[in-house]
């Protein structure tokens, strides 16, 4: 397969000329090695992985002879099977002033996270990747952050292929992880059948200790089935035949592996009555469709779950657009206990932007009018509107649009 451009490589050279050590993590095979290997290899930067068992033995043997053996500048792949080398990274670091000597990637672990912040706190800075973003798949990478201003969002569209329905499901249902891209029907199901057992399961036993694999496996078909939802332990609990307790400590093991997000509710000291409860949503639909047992793109398009696997699949493109982005936003939902609901509030410098997700053409632009309830935070209230499948932004009112979700 013919290499995709990541939107991340932007930020991570950029951070790597700050930055001593840089590490990129994430869920298995969302293309972390493939981004880093070819970056290091314009640079003609030395690479070793932890994949080869006798470099990794040196390696936690050993750490001070591995790097006589390998000289920084470095690309150290899947780092948390060797974590014993963070210790010597933390040393060489104190003792040059040189940047960008580190980097690393790491399938995402709690594990991993801590050991890597603990030993080389001020010296690294952790990236997060996610599977591939529909801007990725079609090599649209606008320079531009996301505007949701009628101006700017018509000269974003122009960059973009016209919004198309059974192209968004297509990449819904697909997933974005770049091994999965060519595959048919029957390929793709064999392909994620192997993902879980080979990674998931094998990560949940080896690095969090889960012994009841048949019920992990029963508890990620769950969280599938809740996707877009609020999240109601009890219910998963259900589900998956085991207690509450052993629910919410199963949601941060797959919090931690990068598989599920949590999108937490907005708060704030002004509002009453808000609810407390995050909702669920998938990093990868593709996984999420599987794991339903949605077997192709026309069935889930057209089936009762379409529209929380869309609201989920436009989640998904703004937390990648916003992780590998220059901006600092917070990303959140609002509901109170009236019911009142907005699908993402998007804070960013003080201006609370209010979106609406909406599977078709042309939503009820009354859903625009729930957006008010955000004026007694005190915070001014920018540009919002409705994602959805509209050809083209279209003006609702002075501050909101229809936002065609595939320019996002």
């Amino acid at each position: 397969m013919q290499y995709i451009e990541r939107e991340l490589e932007r930020k991570f050279l950029s951070m790597a000329g700050v930055f001593k050590a840089v590490m990129v993590v994430g869920a298995r095979q969302v293309g972390k090695s493939t981004m880093l290997r070819r970056l290091a290899d314009r640079q003609g930067r030395q690479c070793v992985t932890m994949d080869d068992q006798q470099t990794r033995e040196l390696a936690r043997n050993d750490p001070k002879l591995f790097f006589q053996t390998f000289k920084p500048p470095l690309l150290i792949d899947e780092a948390q099977k060797a974590p014993e080398l963070f210790e010597m990274i933390k040393i060489i670091c104190d003792n040059t002033e040189e940047r960008g000597l580190f980097w690393l990637t790491g399938s995402q672990s709690r594990k991993l996270v801590r050991r890597a912040g603990d030993s080389l706190a001020g010296r690294i800075c952790i990236l997060k990747m996610y599977s591939l973003s529909q801007r990725e798949l079609l090599g649209i990478c606008p320079e531009d952050s996301l505007d949701f201003s009628l101006d700017a969002l018509q000269k974003r569209s122009r960059l973009f292929p016209d919004n198309n329905i059974c192209d968004t499901f297509e990449h819904i249902w697909r997933g974005g992880l770049p091994d999965v891209q060519a595959l048919d029907e029957e390929q793709l199901r064999e392909y994620f059948n192997s993902y879980i057992e080979t990674y998931l399961m094998r990560d949940a036993v080896d690095d969090n200790g889960i012994t009841d694999t048949e019920g992990f496996r029963k508890f990620l078909r769950a969280c599938a089935a809740f996707s877009g939802q609020l999240l109601n332990y009890n219910d998963l609990a259900v589900s998956a035949g085991v207690s509450g307790v052993t629910a919410k400590e199963w949601l941060k093991v797959l919090q931690s592996m990068g598989i599920v997000h949590l999108l937490e509710p907005y708060s704030s000291n002004e509002l009453k009555r808000l609810i407390k409860t995050p909702k669920l949503y998938f990093c990868d639909t593709g996984l999420c469709a599987y794991l339903s047992s949605w077997t192709g793109r026309d069935v889930l398009m057209n089936g009762a779950a379409a529209g929380h696997f869309y609201e989920n699949h436009v989640v998904g493109e703004l937390l990648r657009n916003y992780a590998y982005g220059k901006e600092s936003v917070n990303l959140n939902f609002y509901r109170d206990k009236g019911q009142k609901e907005i699908d993402l509030v998007i804070e960013k410098d003080n201006t609370l932007h209010p979106l609406e997700i909406k599977k078709g053409t042309a939503p009820d632009r009354r859903v625009v009018r729930t957006f008010s309830v955000l004026a007694a935070t005190g915070k001014k209230l920018g540009n919002g509107g409705v994602v959805c499948m509209a050809d083209a932004p279209f003006p609702i009112d002075e501050n909101n649009c229809y936002i065609p979700s595939n320019i996002l």
